[in-house]
């Protein structure tokens, strides 16, 4: 990513030295065990979706832990591999709320402006959140404050109490922040369920004279 506006605007909010240790930690632990996802799509959420195109973001915390999940776009998993409780939760309320999508690679939402970021981008196999708090969150809140700059109405969806203590992070009054319990088994009845996250997006960027984005694509 290093070639991307994303680069410079990420670059400006944090320590001269950051990006080096970036590089240092990911060298560190992709040497030493299994980590998701695959090295080359760490920053995939950045490479798929351009900071002048986007128009959604969806927070999630760390990548999926399990062998061929993680895409390096929160919540998205490719179509050959099974879609994990809360994918399959997001796609119920999805059909519920603007209709089925057939499949559950999230890619085509990422190439229409929906940038799918994790606060963590790594995570070793098996160990959820095993990389919480060692180096990911000063950069991915520096994602969120650059998000948070952007002229263009940007729409924040923020599932669970995770994601939600983001907040603090968007002040921007064009931008909307829809907010619900976490799309897991554990919480998916606790608001999330009949949230209509997706139309309430489409129906802000459409207000806005924005392309609606085609979540059943």
């Amino acid at each position: 990513m290093d070639h991307s506006v994303w680069h410079d605007r990420i670059k400006a909010l944090l320590p001269e030295h950051y990006f080096g240790n970036i590089n240092q930690f990911l060298d560190q632990v992709y040497s030493s065990g299994t980590v998701y996802p695959p090295r080359e799509k760490v920053f995939a959420a950045l490479e798929k979706t351009a900071l002048e195109n986007v128009k959604v973001v969806i927070l999630g915390q760390d990548p999926y832990h399990g062998p061929g999940q993680a895409q390096g776009l929160s919540f998205s998993v490719p179509d050959s591999i099974p879609a994990p409780p809360s994918l399959q939760n997001i796609l119920k309320e999805l059909a519920e709320d603007v209709g089925v999508k057939q499949g559950h690679d999230l890619t085509s939402w990422a190439e229409q402006g929906v940038l799918l970021l994790n606060a963590c981008l790594t995570v070793p196999a098996g160990q959820a959140n095993g990389h919480a708090g060692q180096i990911w969150e000063p950069f991915t809140d520096a994602v969120i404050k650059v998000v948070n700059s952007l002229d263009q109405p940007v729409v924040y969806i923020l599932w669970g109490v995770y994601a939600r203590k983001k907040k603090v992070l968007i002040n921007n009054p064009k931008h909307l922040i829809i907010e619900s319990a976490h799309p897991s088994p554990l919480s998916a009845y606790r608001g999330f369920f009949g949230s209509k996250p997706f139309s309430q997006a489409n129906a802000f960027l459409k207000q806005a004279g924005k392309e609606e984005i085609d979540w059943r694509r």
